[in-house]
């Protein structure tokens, strides 16, 4: 579940993101030079956007020189993860097999992508319940 002070990047910010995961950290000129092939933007937008992420929590800077090295605060997966468990619960009031039903409506999915489903099925299925009323010896409520 989302933390409400966890900071939850916009499209832009998320594809600022994308770069420095990528990168590892970036100058805002190196940041704008990988946006602007694929998104309108300019590079004092890019200085704006950063400096706004860094001050929502999504980046941290370091400076070499003149120019200020960004890097991102929280790993990709765990952003990935955030944004996913905000989205089960404001959309799909945290009902998973909706959201999987949804995602099925948008696309079907490939064979690769249906055995990578089945093989975290089974994984699922064999790890431990973390629930307490599925403790060995404790009887259903």
């Amino acid at each position: 579940m989302t933390d409400a002070t966890d900071p939850v990047p916009t499209e832009r910010e998320l594809a600022i993101l994308k770069v420095l995961w990528e990168q590892g950290e970036a100058s805002v000129r190196e940041v704008y030079e990988a946006l602007r092939e694929h998104l309108p933007i300019v590079q004092n937008t890019v200085q704006a956007f950063l400096r706004t992420m860094e001050a929502k929590g999504l980046v941290t800077h370091r400076t070499e020189g003149r120019s200020f090295i960004y890097q991102p605060t929280t790993p990709r997966e765990d952003t990935n993860r955030s944004m996913l468990s905000g989205l089960l619960d404001r959309v799909f009031d945290g009902a998973m097999d909706e959201l999987v039903e949804n995602a099925f409506a948008l696309r079907r999915p490939t064979d690769n992508e249906l055995q990578r489903l089945r093989d975290l099925i089974d994984q699922a299925e064999a790890a431990p319940s973390k629930r307490d009323d599925d403790a060995p010896g404790k009887a259903p409520s």
